[in-house]
């Protein structure tokens, strides 16, 4: 358990490097050198003193109750709420960011951010039961950034019951990895483009070590994965990236890993630019069908049975979404009332 205190907490992952006070920040593949008494690229992990301590431990600058398909994770508890939480930072810059008030926070409003009073991981777990929700969501902006605070509130949920899941970035490295998806229930993980220049140009990070957090959570993890793609006109959406995406997806992750493409609205630096029409969406579940993957959502944009659920072996629908509200077809949960198939996921 890192040590609270004043200005923020005492971070984890980092070594001294030479005798000048730098600190190498070892959460992400940025891997940061920091001088004393600067930040690290995520803009919450400070060189103190030769030490470093995170910044946003502990403080949630946005708190909701949303339905757990906001996040989205459409195999993992369907219809029920989850507490979300969210603080300030981010390790990518990416250009389309649509929380870009919480990822690239001013200094000014992490300095005031970190003066303020922390709310403990028990006190997490508790507000998640006083709500009568079931689950807890490390969200909004990216939570591998806190991560020492949310694998702590991980715990204090996990003795109450209580689920937590991270909507991330995946860029995350070393023994954060293992500390933090091995702590969680669930995840979504943004795959933002299986080009790495587009990584490259628009997040300001790579595509490797996303594939690699990918990867290693099938591997290693216990913890529920479904994955996420935001298509961006002209950038991310070409039928050949999408091919080899979906296939991707389906050979190293399996074919009933969740896949989600998200429409575009602009935002940050691309708030001039256009929506991504519903038939690049279309389009893209076809392709990725194609490709072998059996459960393909779409988000962000209603369209017709963009978010239904249905049976791997017969096609029966198991799951009708009608925007938020989810209605299931479910006698025994998971399994398939037409044909008796289960259905891949955590129904209760």
């Amino acid at each position: 358990m890192m040590g609270r205190m004043e200005n923020g907490c005492e971070a984890g992952y980092w070594t001294t490097e030479g005798t000048g006070g730098d600190v190498r920040c070892g959460l992400c593949p940025h891997a940061c050198l920091v001088a004393p008494g600067r930040r690290g690229r995520c803009g919450v992990r400070a060189n103190a003193g030769g030490a470093m301590r995170s910044l946003s431990w502990g403080r949630p600058v946005a708190v909701a109750v949303d339905p757990v398909e906001k996040k989205p994770l459409y195999h993992f508890l369907p219809g029920r709420d989850v507490l979300s939480l969210g603080t300030l930072g981010c390790n990518l810059s990416c250009r389309f960011c649509q929380n870009d008030t919480l990822s690239r926070p001013a200094p000014e409003d992490v300095a005031a951010l970190a003066r303020e009073r922390a709310l403990s991981p028990e006190e997490v777990a508790a507000a998640a039961q006083e709500r009568g929700v079931p689950m807890v969501a490390f969200t909004y902006n990216e939570p591998a950034v806190w991560a020492e605070w949310a694998v702590e509130c991980a715990a204090a949920c996990r003795e109450v019951g209580v689920r937590t899941v991270a909507v991330t970035n995946g860029y995350i490295a070393g023994a954060a990895r293992r500390d933090f998806f091995g702590a969680m229930d669930a995840a979504n993980v943004d795959l933002k483009s299986f080009g790495d220049a587009f990584y490259r140009r628009q997040c300001g990070a790579r595509l490797a070590p996303v594939l690699e957090t990918l990867e290693w959570i099938r591997r290693e993890t216990r913890c529920w994965l479904e994955v996420t793609t935001l298509l961006v006109p002209g950038l991310n959406d070409s039928e050949a990236e999408i091919s080899a995406l979906a296939g991707w997806v389906a050979e190293r992750l399996g074919a009933d890993t969740p896949l989600h493409f998200s429409a575009f609205h602009g935002a940050c630096e691309m708030a001039d630019a256009a929506p991504t029409p519903p038939e690049t969406l279309l389009r893209a579940r076809r392709t990725a069908k194609a490709c072998g993957l059996r459960h393909v959502y779409l988000g962000n944009v209603r369209l017709p049975g963009g978010g239904d659920t249905h049976c791997p072996r017969c096609g029966d629908l198991l799951v009708k979404r009608n925007g938020y509200a989810v209605r299931s077809r479910w006698q025994a949960p998971g399994i398939c009332p037409s044909c008796t198939a289960p259905c891949p996921g955590v129904w209760t």
